[in-house]
């Protein structure tokens, strides 16, 4: 089975920006899904989404900031 792309700004996508430009620190998965109330598999995949696009780093392993990019929309 291929490999779905999935668009980065869907309100998944949305919800995760919006958690992380609320923390101060990088953030883990589990700590996103619980400020963005989704399900922490979701953040998952979708944290791989925006990271290709530019819309989060990854500047500790396993933690996630929001770039200007992202802070953007």
């Amino acid at each position: 089975m291929p490999c779905r792309r999935s668009e980065p700004l869907d309100e998944t996508g949305k919800a995760i920006l919006k958690a992380l430009a609320e923390f101060t620190e990088p953030a883990g998965c589990k700590q996103i899904a619980e400020k963005a109330r989704l399900d922490t598999r979701k953040v998952i995949g979708k944290l791989r989404t925006l990271l290709r696009h530019g819309y989060v780093e990854r500047p500790v392993k396993g933690k996630y900031v929001i770039t200007e990019k992202g802070k953007r929309l």
